[in-house]
């Protein structure tokens, strides 16, 4: 039986490396740095339970329930509560809570009559059949209007990308929109006439999509995933060369050389483009050092219940650019699932830098605490001192599918085409969620499992 080397045990490494396990596939596992799960981190605190990185996996497709209850931890697994399903979007300087129902939409002070007209107005808008490829700030002003983009979608894509709207490739970074303008001319028309292909499929829109975590946050997955992966799992142990052999790959690492029937790539565009390869034909990595990962740093603060004003029930908010704060957004995290708060006290985790503001990531610490206080104060109503601080700072937070990101995806399918079992997965080819990292996962461990099984 052929083994395969994985690079990267962040979720979709180690997803990979559990589904080829348990189908009988010797797998070796490296990791650069000394621990698993990439940006999935969690601590807890003075009572208090703080995520570095994101706080939720949506459950976008059945492979992501099915990892959770092959990894046995549907006991652990926690969904949101249903009373926190609330979103807010700020405008007018404080949040206000989205409407949850279609005709919710125009009542809402969200948005103007002219921005409501332009939803009503949107079904009779031609689709564009140029093949042009357009960023989401173009797709989004030509179906409905610049209102549209400066007060909704803005901070939808500061929320999920960290991004410029601008600068987002609408097939790369939001294919399921481009889809619904192809196959049913229209936004409003593809949502109502493809509910029965999406339930077909099994698959479920972001924004409707059920959110979980666990009950010591999402730091458990991962944790659990190479729990069962034992030896075959090797931190500290950056791959310093792959060399093709006449039967896989050769992987030298600073403690000597194995080789391998396949090598599957689950790391960052960043270090694929370090990653010295010796091929039969020339790789040209050094093209994915082009693509953007802004930096992001996330605060998380705590504080007594009587010091917030706000009720900060519900998911969270998102703040448009055009409002003038300095943070992407909060998530009410202690509303989301229990004890991630000690009685009496709410935890709010904030992001800030991304593309919109890239240097207000890098801050000190306690200037970032700063920042992200001045902004909660006038939004939330936030009093005092937080009783709880925790900061993390992702120099390269997430991969910007930006206008042109295909020529990445076309060198991608081109370089394992002419690399006979060299593999590439993971948020830079198959989606930035960690729902997507981990369907990525499952994926590609099916097809190299399918290769190998033959």
């Amino acid at each position: 039986m052929k083994s395969v080397a994985i690079i990267g045990a962040g979720i979709t490494g180690l997803t990979t490396a559990f589904y080829l396990k348990c189908i009988g596939i010797t797998v070796t596992l490296f990791e650069a740095s000394g621990r698993v799960g990439g940006v999935i981190q969690s601590i807890r605190k003075d009572g208090f339970l703080a995520e570095f990185g994101p706080n939720t996996i949506l459950e976008t497709s059945p492979k992501i329930a099915q990892l959770v209850r092959d990894a046995g931890l549907e006991a652990r697994k926690l969904n949101t509560d249903p009373k926190a399903e609330a979103r807010f979007v700020v405008r007018y300087g404080r949040p206000i809570e989205m409407p949850g129902k279609p005709l919710g939409f125009f009542a809402t002070p969200l948005f103007t009559a002219k921005a409501k007209f332009a939803v009503l107005r949107e079904p009779f808008i031609k689709p564009r059949r140029d093949g042009v490829e357009e960023s989401i700030a173009q797709f989004v002003v030509r179906r409905f209007n610049q209102e549209f983009l400066d007060h909704a979608i803005d901070a939808l894509v500061a929320g999920i990308y960290a991004g410029d709207p601008h600068k987002l490739s609408l097939p790369h970074a939001f294919p399921k929109l481009k889809a619904l303008e192809d196959n049913y001319g229209s936004m409003i028309k593809g949502q109502i006439f493809g509910a029965r292909d999406r339930k077909k499929s099994g698959e479920v829109a972001k924004d409707r999509a059920p959110k979980f975590s666990f009950d010591e946050g999402l730091q458990v997955l991962p944790d659990a995933l190479a729990a069962q992966l034992g030896d075959a799992l090797k931190l500290n142990s950056p791959v310093i060369k792959l060399t093709q052999t006449n039967d896989g790959w050769r992987v030298a690492t600073a403690n000597g050389e194995t080789e391998f029937g396949a090598v599957i790539y689950c790391g960052t565009a960043h270090r694929l483009a370090q990653l010295n390869v010796d091929g039969q034909f020339p790789l040209n990595l050094e093209t994915f050092s082009e693509i953007s990962y802004p930096p992001v740093a996330s605060v998380v603060l705590g504080f007594r219940r009587e010091d917030v004003v706000h009720s900060c029930h519900g998911f969270g908010m998102l703040i448009p650019k055009i409002e003038g704060f300095k943070i992407l957004g909060t998530i009410f995290s202690s509303a989301l699932f229990p004890n991630r708060a000690p009685a009496g006290h709410v935890l709010l985790t904030s992001y800030i830098g991304g593309a919109r503001y890239p240097e207000l990531a890098s801050l000190p610490a306690e200037k970032l605490v700063e920042v992200v206080l001045a902004d909660l104060r006038q939004l939330l109503g936030v009093k005092g001192q937080p009783t709880f601080v925790h900061t993390a700072f992702w120099p390269k937070a997430i991969p910007q599918y930006n206008v042109g990101y295909g020529k990445y995806r076309e060198l991608l399918k081109n370089l394992e085409a002419r690399n006979p079992n060299l593999f590439f997965a993971g948020h830079y080819r198959d989606g930035v969620s960690l729902g997507d990292s981990i369907v990525s996962g499952v994926n590609i461990a099916e097809r190299v499992g399918n290769l190998f099984l033959k």
